[in-house]
This record gives C-alpha cells, sequence and structure tokens, in this order.
C-alpha cells in the first residue's frame, strides 16, 4: 500500500509516495504514480531516514 510524505502540503508540490514490502521499501513521485519507482532495502531506508532525522 503506498502512503505520502506526512510533508506534503496537497496543493500538488513536490512529494513522494512509499510503500514497504517486506524486505524492501518502493519510493516513487506522487504525481508520477506509472513512472519509475526507486526500490531499497530495508536498511538502507532506516539509513537514510536516520540521517535526515538526524539520529
Amino acid at each position: 500500500m503506498w502512503f505520502r510524505s506526512s510533508y506534503s502540503n496537497g496543493a500538488g508540490g513536490e512529494c513522494v509516495e512509499c510503500a514497504v514490502t517486506g524486505e524492501e521499501v518502493l519510493v516513487r513521485d506522487s504525481k508520477l504514480t506509472t513512472g519509475p519507482v526507486i526500490t531499497l532495502p530495508s536498511g538502507a531506508w532506516r539509513a537514510f531516514i536516520g540521517c535526515v532525522l538526524g539520529n
């Protein structure tokens, strides 16, 4: 199931959607839902989010 970033303002600006599928995280542009998808191992996603949040 895809979910949208909590930072999305709903005004059509820049936004991503993510989906968790077991051991992977999928990321796509919310405006191009049939476009390319980035697939990341869940550990890499956790490391990325940790850096963004300063953990």
